[in-house]
């Protein structure tokens, strides 16, 4: 496991498995957000494997696969939607970590300063200088 924190209060991480859903409570996670898509990954690793897996551990789990070409705004929304309801931080996993980056980046746009939602995925090397123009167009959009 491989918790990569972009702020006190979101993170991070390539693929998870069931049995690290202890120590994600355990270091203090309530809810855990799935940006990857099923077909992507093995029977034992689909998300409700993992929901039943992370829910056991006494967390929310929500489901908001990005896969190419499916970026939406609704699932935009969904993201920051999942990170607001949250009772506390939450961990958001993918293949490598980018896809949960992207999607909180542009679901805090207007929240954050566009140079930050990008400086600091930087940190760990997710590289989101090419969504300047929609992180403020979507700032822009809700202010």
């Amino acid at each position: 496991m491989d918790i990569r924190p972009l702020t006190e209060t979101y993170a991070v991480s390539p693929q998870i498995m069931p049995e690290d859903a202890a120590a994600i409570r355990a270091a203090g996670y309530t809810t855990v957000i799935c940006n990857r898509p099923d077909m992507e990954i093995p029977p034992e690793l689909h998300a409700d494997r993992m929901r039943e897996a992370v829910e056991a551990a006494g967390m929310t789990f929500v489901e908001n696969p990005l896969s190419h070409g499916n970026l939406t705004l609704d699932i935009v929304e969904l993201q920051g939607r999942a990170i607001a309801d949250s009772a506390g931080p939450v961990l958001a996993y993918c293949a490598s970590g980018n896809r949960s980056s992207v999607l909180w980046a542009l679901s805090q746009a207007g929240r954050m300063p566009t140079d930050e939602l990008i400086g600091l995925p930087a940190r760990f090397g997710y590289q989101l200088g090419g969504l300047r123009a929609q992180i403020e167009a979507l700032a822009a959009a809700k202010g």
